[in-house]
């Protein structure tokens, strides 16, 4: 890892992540009587405002940025928006956060966006169209003049670029020996794919949006990292519930029921719909007597 993708060098050492995060066994039933043991990678554990994956992926970039402002992208309740704009605050970086939906300018702002604003971020709305097509470079010089962000350092939505795949290697690598089977839920793919590349055993990834899109990504964020391919990785697409942040009453219950039974919060976008795709997978059989499963607790709800 280089220097500017090692999340604990340089002034982002004086936010003191907690590095490598805590590896717990759980004792649940519906594991321990098919003969597989559950550990939770406690990335949520990090650090308490640049949480699990937002870290791994943020700090490297955060150090290339060396400085300069920084603009992302996100929707009206993206926690990726949240973690930059506490890293801006926490780091004296001016940010800009480019938000989906001309619609909400001249609204209040909802509690999540309110949080970005008084960290310091400046939010400028763009309509869906010009959203849609940011990655293209016309409408993203556009984008940056529009900002008054001209010289920014951009980082993509989600957060997943090379710098943060390979931010994401160091969380395979902690977890190497440790289990057969690592777990994580995917939205951008970023965390897999530095996951993937690190860890030296099968990878599991939970789409938590519809679209069956996502390995293609995969595949061309690990090129942009690594050169090509990296791990034994395959994805469930079974487990998004509807789509990005739908839930029903059963995923509901079911992240109330693994609170009460293990202590842990379960963030109800990626992490209940990771914890309950292993729980389905388990009564199927699909791991195992013997196996241990690691899932991977990319976050946790934000306050607030």
């Amino acid at each position: 890892m280089t220097s500017s993708d090692d999340p604990g060098s340089g002034a982002l050492a004086g936010l003191r992540p907690r590095l490598p995060s805590p590896l717990r066994e759980v004792a649940d039933e519906r594991f321990g009587r098919r003969g597989v043991r559950l550990l939770l990678k406690r990335d949520d554990l990090i650090h308490p405002e640049l949480v699990g994956n937002k870290w791994r992926k943020l700090a490297p970039n955060l150090a290339a940025a060396a400085g300069r402002t920084v603009l992302t992208f996100g929707g009206a309740y993206s926690n990726h928006l949240r973690a930059t704009a506490a890293a801006g605050r926490l780091l004296g970086l001016p940010t800009v956060g480019v938000v989906r939906g001309e619609e909400l300018a001249g609204r209040p702002l909802n509690p999540s966006l309110a949080r970005c604003a008084a960290d310091g971020m400046r939010l400028h709305f763009v309509e869906r169209s010009a959203y849609r097509s940011k990655s293209d470079p016309r409408t993203l010089a556009a984008l940056l003049r529009a900002a008054d962000a001209v010289d920014a350092y951009v980082v993509p939505e989600g957060g997943s670029n090379s710098a943060a795949v390979r931010g994401c290697r160091a969380l395979g690598e902690e977890l190497a020996g440790h289990a057969d089977v690592a777990a994580v839920a995917c939205g951008t793919g970023g965390t897999l794919a530095g996951l993937a590349a690190g860890a030296g055993m099968r990878v599991l990834g939970i789409p938590v949006l519809r679209g069956g899109f996502l390995a293609d990504e995969i595949r061309a964020l690990q090129t942009g990292a690594f050169g090509g391919p990296r791990g034994d990785w395959s994805l469930d697409d079974r487990f998004h519930f509807g789509g990005y942040a739908r839930t029903t009453p059963e995923l509901t219950a079911f992240a109330e029921d693994f609170e009460h039974r293990h202590g842990v919060p379960v963030e109800r976008v990626y992490v209940a719909k990771l914890l309950y795709a292993l729980v389905a997978l388990a009564e199927e059989n699909a791991f195992p007597r013997g196996s241990t499963v690691t899932a991977v607790i990319t976050g946790r709800p934000f306050p607030g």
